[in-house]
C-alpha cells in the first residue's frame, strides 16, 4: 500500500512538474523579447511578405496583436514561414509560440497534435477554381476532372468526400506546397485547383491573367480557420484566445484605432472593464490593465483588420459574409469581457 501511495505521489509530482515546465510560454517570450509566430509561405490577405520582407495579412495581425498585448509593441514578432506539412511540428517542438497560418480547426487536430485552437479568425469553406474557357458553371460538372491539391491539408479528404458523395470520378494531382499546385493548374496539368475559398481568391491574384479564372459557387466543407498553441499552458492559451476576442469585442463596442483613446474615457460598464478602469481583468491574464487598448491601437478591431487584409479595402475584396458580427448577420462572436 505504501509503495502504491509513493508511486502515485511521484506520478503527481512528475505531472505537476511537466505542467509547470510547459506553462512558461509568456515568460519565455518576455525573456526572448520577441514573439515567434508561424505563418504561411505566402498567402495574400492572410500572411504574405513583400519584397522587403514586411509581413501583412489577417493571420499576421493576430500575432502583432499578441505582441502588442505583451510588449506594447506590435513589431516584436519574428515571422516563421512554414509549409502545411511542417507547421504542426514547428509548434510541437517549441520553434514557434503560436501558429497563425490559415489552419482548419478539426477534431483530429484538436486531439492528436498536442495543441489547442484559440478561436476562429475566419470562417471559410473549400471551393474550386477553374478557367473560364472550360465553360463550367458548377462543381457538379467536374466529373472525370483532374484536380490540383496541396498535400498535408484537409483538402484531399474533403475532395474525396465530395466526389464520392456525388458519384463522380476525378484524378488527384498532389503537390507539396500551394505555389507548385497553382503553377501546375495554370500550365494546364490539371483542370481544377481546390483549396479554401479565401485561398482561391488569394492564389488567383498570382496568376498571369486573374480575370480568366473563376471561383465556382459551391462551398463543399466547413473550414473554421484559427491560431493554435501548445497544450499544457493555460495562461498562454488564454492570452492568445482573448487577444482575438478583444479585437472582435472592440468592433462590437465601436472601438477603433482612431477613437480608442476617447472611448477609454467611457463610463459604460463593459468598456470600463475592457479598458481596465474597472477591475483587474488584464492582470488576471498575466498582462497589464491597458492590454485591450494596446491591441486596438496596434492593429485595430476585427472589422478593421478584415477590411484591410481580405475585405473591401484589399485586393481580394471578399465580402464579410459569415465573418460579420453576430448582430450584423454573421456568426463572429466573442464571449463577454467580464
Amino acid at each position: 500500500m505504501k509503495r502504491v501511495s509513493l508511486l502515485f505521489t511521484l506520478a503527481l509530482a512528475t505531472g505537476f512538474a511537466s505542467q509547470a515546465a510547459a506553462a512558461e510560454t509568456l515568460k519565455t517570450v518576455k525573456d526572448r523579447g520577441m514573439l515567434s509566430c508561424g505563418v504561411s509561405q505566402g498567402l495574400p490577405g492572410f500572411s504574405n511578405p513583400d519584397d522587403k520582407g514586411n509581413w501583412t495579412g489577417l493571420d499576421v495581425d493576430i500575432c502583432r496583436a499578441v505582441a502588442a498585448a505583451i510588449f506594447d509593441d506590435p513589431t516584436k514578432v519574428k515571422f516563421v514561414p512554414l509549409s502545411a506539412k511542417d507547421r504542426f511540428t514547428a509548434l510541437q517542438s517549441g520553434e514557434i509560440d503560436v501558429l497563425s497560418r490559415n489552419t482548419t480547426w478539426t477534431l483530429s487536430r484538436d486531439t492528436s497534435l498536442g495543441a489547442n485552437f484559440a478561436g476562429v479568425t475566419y470562417y471559410d469553406g473549400q471551393g474550386f477554381l477553374v478557367k473560364k474557357s472550360l465553360k463550367v458553371n458548377s462543381a457538379l460538372e467536374l466529373n472525370s476532372a483532374s484536380v490540383c491539391v496541396q498535400t498535408g491539408t484537409t483538402t484531399e479528404q474533403n475532395l474525396a468526400d465530395y466526389f464520392k458523395g456525388n458519384n463522380m470520378k476525378y484524378e488527384v494531382i498532389a503537390f507539396a506546397n500551394a505555389d507548385e499546385a497553382v503553377k501546375a493548374y495554370e500550365s494546364g496539368r490539371c483542370d481544377v485547383f481546390t483549396t479554401d475559398v479565401s485561398g482561391l481568391y488569394a492564389e488567383r491574384l498570382k496568376l498571369a491573367n486573374p480575370a480568366d479564372h473563376v471561383v465556382l459557387p459551391e462551398v463543399i466543407s466547413k473550414e473554421p480557420l484559427g491560431p493554435m498553441v501548445r497544450h499544457g499552458d493555460d495562461q498562454w492559451f488564454d492570452i492568445v484566445k482573448w487577444t482575438l476576442f478583444a479585437m472582435i469585442s472592440a468592433e462590437e463596442f465601436g472601438v477603433t484605432q482612431k477613437n480608442v483613446d476617447e472611448m477609454a474615457k467611457s463610463d459604460k460598464p463593459d468598456l470600463k472593464r475592457a479598458f481596465g478602469t474597472d477591475g483587474n481583468l488584464g492582470e488576471q491574464l498575466g498582462l497589464t490593465k491597458d492590454w485591450f487598448s494596446r491591441i486596438i491601437k496596434a492593429v485595430g478591431n476585427y472589422g478593421e483588420a478584415f477590411d484591410r487584409d481580405v475585405g473591401a479595402g484589399s485586393k481580394l475584396g471578399i465580402a464579410r459574409g459569415l465573418n460579420n458580427l453576430w448582430n450584423k448577420g454573421g456568426i463572429q462572436y466573442a464571449p463577454p469581457i467580464r
